[in-house]
């Protein structure tokens, strides 16, 4: 490896572990960002000093994120691995497992938890959980509306950067969305109040 190579195995390792995934499965997977060509485990293994059954595991790991591309030589019965080349396709992969495998369940803990009539004594976290959901489910929401954006659209929307921000700030604007009713919880069940715009 190159020494830039390198130093971006190694950081994506260190991220990795901060990520809650396995030092050597962000190696391996910064590694395949940074070839040009497809890998073989055995290439892998060899590049990043690791043995072959970890290269195997971290494999499994990265597919389960649908982090691979996996691909044949002709005459050639090892299988070869790559990440997807485009930097926006990774982000899309990456955000959508997050959301998938650590978001999505809070939301839906969240969801059942606030569909039951509160206890009086929980009141307070009945409160606290129901504003954690609205936040969440509106965030996953915009999410899912960035995603059905075209590529060339989300470019646009982007480099629009703080501009936007600002002149909805001017105009007063910043919050066009209905606020949406808040429920509040009651010994007996739950009672819709006044919508709640947030402020």
């Amino acid at each position: 490896m190159t020494e830039l190579t390198q130093r971006f195995v190694m950081h994506f390792g260190e991220m990795g572990s901060r990520w809650g995934i396995n030092r050597t499965v962000g190696q391996m997977y910064a590694y395949l960002v940074a070839s040009p060509t497809a890998c073989c485990a055995e290439e892998i293994a060899d590049a990043l000093q690791v043995s072959r059954s970890n290269v195997s595991m971290g494999l499994k790991e990265l597919d389960s994120w649908q982090l691979l591309k996996r691909s044949h030589v002709p005459g050639d019965r090892r299988e070869f691995y790559s990440a997807h080349g485009d930097a926006w396709e990774i982000f899309k992969r990456l955000a959508e497992q997050r959301i998938a495998r650590e978001i999505a369940p809070t939301l839906s803990m969240l969801r059942e938890a606030l569909l039951e009539p509160a206890k009086e004594q929980d009141v307070y976290l009945w409160r606290r959980m129901r504003d954690m959901h609205d936040l969440i489910e509106r965030l996953t929401g915009w999410f899912a509306d960035v995603q059905r954006l075209e590529r060339g659209t989300l470019e646009r929307l982007l480099s629009l950067g703080s501009g936007v921000v600002k002149l909805l700030e001017h105009t007063g604007r910043f919050a066009t969305a209905p606020a949406k009713p808040r429920i509040e919880p009651s010994l007996g069940g739950k009672k819709v109040l006044e919508a709640d715009d947030g402020h």
